[in-house]
């Protein structure tokens, strides 16, 4: 058989990802190898707002499915828009990683420790809003580059502490990493954090073995907030939080609209029971109304707002 072709961004954790993929792949017997290349998001370095092109890290991964330079793409889950080109189909989320974001500085200081005026660094409106929102005396400053360039920086003094993802540093080892966990309740994580997709051409049967790693409650918990997303128009690039999760009883959905100052700020918490439908059924009802929710409250202004 011939080896399936794994498009992959060139940062370390992206080709993390891939790797992890790839030895998922190998344990079903399916045979792999790597295609890394260079998405837009990895060479301009401009902070990342609500004027910027959603896909920045995921376009390029995508083209090379359509023009066939690849046979499987695989994305952090929450840089992959919620469009859906027709032409592909996002056949496998693998089960998810750690939510929690992470501050992290030289001497693991909580954000209560944080001095007034403290510079932050993100490249996340929906951890600066959060932030803000926390402690509106910080100086928060966007942040560029793969995770090895952001601790550079904040190392060479740039920053008093960094956000990260505790799922990237996971993945990369970092385990010495001086750092402080936030709570759900202080940082709702983005829709997707922590979950991989794994995208193919929809019209490539030989492709449709990957199904294989697909992990239903992962799949569950991520489609709710990804539709949530969707229905709120809000783009990855939008102040907007959400976690969901998915047992076979029941679906959880919490979700957290914010003005970019941090001074606004919208939290809805529902929760649907899965009877004679699907859990995807289930995620896409339970989206929906929290969303109608979120958007009867005023989330389209502060939404609009951000761009």
């Amino acid at each position: 058989m011939t080896p399936l072709r794994i498009a992959t961004r060139k940062s370390p954790l992206a080709l993390w990802q891939a790797e992890y993929v790839s030895e998922r792949l190998k344990q079903v017997g399916i045979a792999t190898v790597l295609v890394p290349m260079v998405s837009s998001g990895d060479t301009d370095m401009r902070p990342i707002d609500g004027t910027r092109q959603v896909g920045l890290f995921t376009k390029r991964i995508q083209q090379a499915l359509l023009e066939n330079e690849a046979d499987i793409a695989v994305h952090s889950l929450k840089d992959l828009p919620t469009e859906q080109n027709a032409s592909l189909t996002l056949a496998a989320v693998p089960e998810r990683e750690t939510v929690l974001d992470s501050l992290v500085s030289t001497t693991s200081l909580k954000l209560d420790d944080l001095p007034p005026n403290a510079c932050i660094g993100t490249g996340s409106q929906r951890r600066a809003a959060q932030l803000r929102n926390r402690r509106p005396d910080l100086n928060v400053m966007p942040i560029r580059g793969n995770v090895q360039t952001r601790l550079g920086k904040l190392e060479n003094g740039d920053f008093d502490a960094i956000m990260l993802a505790e799922a990237g540093i996971l993945r990369l080892e970092m385990h010495d990493l001086p750092r402080t966990q936030f709570p759900i309740e202080e940082m709702l994580p983005a829709p997707g954090q922590g979950a991989l997709g794994i995208e193919i051409r929809s019209d490539d049967a030989a492709c449709e073995c990957v199904r294989a790693l697909d992990h239903a409650p992962t799949r569950a918990a991520v489609t709710a907030e990804r539709k949530l997303l969707a229905s709120l128009h809000g783009g990855c690039l939008a102040p907007i939080a959400a976690l969901a999760h998915a047992t076979d009883d029941a679906i959880q959905l919490r979700a957290t609209v914010l003005s970019q100052d941090g001074t606004q700020r919208l939290d809805e918490h529902h929760e649907l029971a899965t009877t004679s439908q699907s859990m995807l059924e289930t995620a896409d009802q339970l989206a929906q109304h929290t969303a109608t929710a979120l958007l009867e409250r005023g989330a389209a202004d502060l939404i609009n707002a951000a761009r």
